[in-house]
């Protein structure tokens, strides 16, 4: 079992007319620099407006810097769901929850 750290997490929703969208952004440190974060939706949901995602490290075989390594990591999404807080697992446990959803209108 791999353990990572982050920081710096933040969801926003954007309501303006025309640019409706959802967000979610964080720092992930990786152990090698060849190492690409990914966010995506978990496929199994509950029924609050708490949105569960999932943090999952791609690792190439492309040679790489053995050097720990900060990467953004971002999700992007059209559209104007109703969340109230996000939390983020790596490998079945939560490394993190984002309480405030920055809301633009």
């Amino acid at each position: 079992m791999m353990i990572v750290e982050t920081k710096d997490w933040k969801a926003r929703i954007n309501r303006m007319p025309g640019d409706n969208f959802f967000r979610v952004e964080g720092v992930v440190t990786v152990p090698h620099s060849a190492v690409i974060p990914k966010l995506v939706i978990a496929p199994v949901q509950d029924k609050s407006f708490d949105l569960r995602m999932e943090l999952t490290l791609d690792v190439p075989l492309d040679i790489a810097l053995n050097v720990l390594t900060d990467k953004k990591v971002t999700y992007k999404v059209s559209g104007n769901p109703n969340v109230t807080g996000v939390s983020i697992f790596f490998e079945g446990d939560r490394v993190h929850h984002i309480d405030e959803i920055y809301i633009t209108d």
